[in-house]
């Protein structure tokens, strides 16, 4: 039984076992931990400077969505629990959050200031109000009257007025004062960052070698007088930032006469006007300032009161403008081809030779839409299956299933309409293919459909022949750019006909479904990972090889590290890559001293879901759109796939393995979350980004070497001093 009565260690909330061992980090504070990674890279000498001010807004978005769910599901259960101890237990962790995030706040400010002079020391200089020179005060007048005036709406403050209706958490806020004597009248402008940039260049200035870049807010403040003098009498007026985060949870109601998508836009609304739970603030607001802001908000307690700079909204610093030397910047990977498909007659031509593995941003993601393409219009294609959980705003994969339905497919398409802050395009995508004459769906109740797969049926003239996609990431080609996820392209018999069990369950979720080869959650994930850890823990006892090496982006659920911890104790090595949270404990002497966890941050966002189990010296690798957390083994539809390929299931073992090996950006994951740098034996700085680029580039020539009749080279693991791509 455990004692979920918490302890806080080293500033870190820990959940003991009746013996004081540490069994679970709290995933709030680890989910901290993860996100002061990312700050990391923004502190990173070795990182383009430019990129470190993007890494910057990197940190804010993902601190706004670690607010708007993570913290506001804390504040539900201190509002909600009628148990006393798990009140106090939430209200300890909401302080404990509280203090973690004042501290990263204070070390972002200091983070931002540096990067500032080390912009201005390469002759890029980001400005206020108060540095412009008379040239450009009067540039950014005409500026402001012929590009931004038309946005700016002022809200003026009233007896009845209802100030928290009118805000929206995805923008900043300039809260303005407008003092004549003793009096003061206050009004609140939106910085229109969605219709004006965030970040306007300023024009150079003659005989000068310096570019100079102003803020939105900045050109606002510059412009107070413009605004407000031809309504308002004042001798002075002031302007403080603040940006307000609202909880994201969307409470779904279960009647019977209303539609799930009805449902939604009924709970997208109450997003809108949900109640707050972050107010960030520029700390030198005035105290009466911030008391009127706190009233008219409902805020009575300095609980999510974050005292910050002069700037919110860091976000948008994820689109710093391209200025500057070219050495600011990294420089562009080109993405690979995969040489099965580029070197096919089409698709299913090259699918039938072998399984095909791309691995993006490396590989093309256009090699997936032209699979879609191609079969949108081959006469032999019968049927088109998909799932789709999060797509870009021009999408290729709707067109293609477009082109599809007119091309008389039958084109079965089942769209998330719960995927979180993607409720409203997948909306307006499920009207889109239903007007196009696609079959959609939306899931089964009260589970997310989460897997990425997709099944094309083709009727060749042996008969018919089913062609699948299974891949860890979403079918986005513009994350496809920035995330690193397998995508497994295969025509084994079995497994596309358990592909095609999946989307026969997601219609028919009442009959029984077994399935020898997937992973398929809920239905299987847990007892197939439950025997897999057993098998290790056989091997072990017996004296066989054994060993596991997991790639998670999150690992939180109790039961399956409860397994790891069990294999540890029988001897069994587990390896941890987690990019995010983990609430395992390694380095217990008796419960995890046989495990090791590191985490990978760089350029690009590590997302794979990977599990290799060493079975006895013939591994077994699967790979999955499922992290190891609750929600995604017992409450959502996932689906895991076996590699059987040799040189797929080798390609993968290879990935993982240049991951373990990387000194340059994996970070330890001790119970103190420090985030320490992995310094491994080697003298020779490995980045696993950039030498899995290196090993896949060889991978392609050896392949063309291959198909032209040549020797093949064997691939390896290339380290060299030079790091650049």
């Amino acid at each position: 039984m455990l004692n979920i009565a918490a302890s806080n260690v080293e500033g870190l909330m820990l959940i003991p076992m009746n013996n004081d061992k540490q069994m679970f980090l709290e995933k709030e504070l680890s989910w901290l931990s993860f996100n002061h990674r990312v700050l990391q890279e923004a502190q990173d000498t070795s990182v383009p400077l430019l990129e470190r001010f993007r890494f910057l807004g990197i940190y804010s978005s993902n601190m706004d969505e670690f607010y708007r769910v993570r913290v506001a599901d804390v504040r539900r259960r201190v509002l909600l629990s009628d148990n006393r101890k798990n009140k106090d237990e939430a209200l300890a962790l909401f302080d404990n959050i509280q203090a973690k995030v004042v501290v990263l706040q204070a070390e972002f400010d200091q983070t931002y200031s540096e990067l500032l002079t080390e912009l201005s020391d390469n002759n890029v200089h980001l400005i206020n109000e108060n540095q412009l020179s008379s040239f450009h005060k009067q540039w950014l007048n005409k500026y402001y009257k012929d590009k931004l005036r038309r946005h700016i709406f002022p809200l003026v403050f009233h007896d009845k007025l209802k100030l928290a209706d009118h805000i929206n958490d995805e923008n900043t806020y300039l809260m303005v004062s407008m003092r004549q004597g003793n009096n003061s009248q206050y009004a609140l402008i939106e910085v229109p960052s969605s219709n004006v940039p965030r970040f306007v260049q300023l024009p150079e200035e003659k005989g000068s070698d310096n570019k100079y870049v102003i803020l939105l807010d900045n050109i606002i403040r510059h412009c107070l007088t413009q605004i407000f003098s031809s309504f308002f009498d004042f001798e002075h007026i002031s302007a403080f930032s603040m940006k307000m985060t609202r909880d994201a949870e969307l409470s779904l109601t279960n009647e019977i006469n209303q539609s799930l998508y009805e449902q939604l836009s009924s709970g997208l609304k109450k997003r809108l006007n949900a109640v707050p739970v972050r107010l960030v603030y520029d700390r030198k607001m005035p105290k009466d300032m911030l008391d009127l802001l706190k009233s008219n908000l409902g805020i009575s307690r300095n609980k999510g009161l974050i005292a910050g700079g002069r700037y919110h909204s860091f976000k948008d610093f994820i689109e710093f403008p391209s200025i500057g030397n070219k050495s600011l910047e990294y420089v562009k990977i080109p993405s690979l081809d995969q040489s099965y498909f580029s070197d096919s007659f089409n698709a299913f031509q090259a699918i039938k030779r072998r399984d095909i593995l791309l691995y993006y941003p490396y590989h093309k993601f256009s090699h997936f839409s032209e699979f879609l393409r191609q079969a949108a219009y081959d006469p032999k294609v019968s049927k088109i299956q998909i799932c789709l959980y999060r797509l870009a705003k021009k999408s290729h994969v709707i067109s293609a299933l477009i082109e599809a339905v007119k091309n008389g497919k039958e084109v079965e398409v089942n769209i998330e309409l719960h995927a979180r802050f993607d409720e409203q395009a997948n909306m307006m995508w499920a009207d889109t293919l239903s007007n196009a004459g696609a079959a959609v769906s939306f899931g089964i109740p009260n589970l997310k459909v989460h897997a990425k797969i997709c099944l094309i049926t083709r009727n060749e003239t042996q008969g018919r022949k089913r062609y699948a996609h299974i891949g860890t990431g979403n079918f986005n080609e513009k994350n496809a750019k920035i995330y690193t996820d397998f995508s497994l392209f295969t025509c084994h018999e079995e497994i596309t006909q358990e592909v095609a069990q999946v989307f026969e369950f997601l219609k028919y979720p009442y009959l029984n479904f077994k399935f020898k080869h997937l992973m398929v959650s809920p239905i299987n994930t847990r007892a197939e990972l439950t025997m897999l850890i057993d098998e290790e823990i056989n091997a072990a006892r017996q004296g066989e090889l054994c060993g596991i090496t997991l790639k998670l982006n999150n690992l939180v659920d109790h039961q399956l590290i409860e397994k790891l911890y069990q294999a540890s104790n029988a001897g069994v090595k587990v390896k941890l890559i987690v990019r995010g949270v983990c609430g395992l404990v390694v380095g217990i002497v008796g419960q995890s001293e046989n495990i090791t966890a590191l985490s990978i941050v760089d350029r690009f966002l590590e997302h794979p879901r990977v599990a290799i189990f060493n079975n006895k010296g013939d591994p077994m690798v699967y790979i999955s759109s499922a992290d190891w957390m609750t929600r995604n083994i017992d409450q959502r539809v996932e689906v895991g796939c076996p590699i059987y390929c040799p040189q797929v299931k080798k390609t993968i073992i290879d990935i993982i393995n240049i991951q373990c090996m990387d000194n340059t950006k994996s970070r330890i994951l001790d119970t103190e979350q420090s985030n320490p740098y992995q310094v491994a034996a080697s003298d020779k700085p490995i980045r696993s980004q950039i030498e899995t680029y290196r090993y896949l580039k060889h991978q392609q020539m050896a392949q063309l070497a291959t198909m032209l009749d040549c020797a093949e080279q064997p691939t390896e693991l290339f380290v060299t001093q030079e790091m650049s791509i």
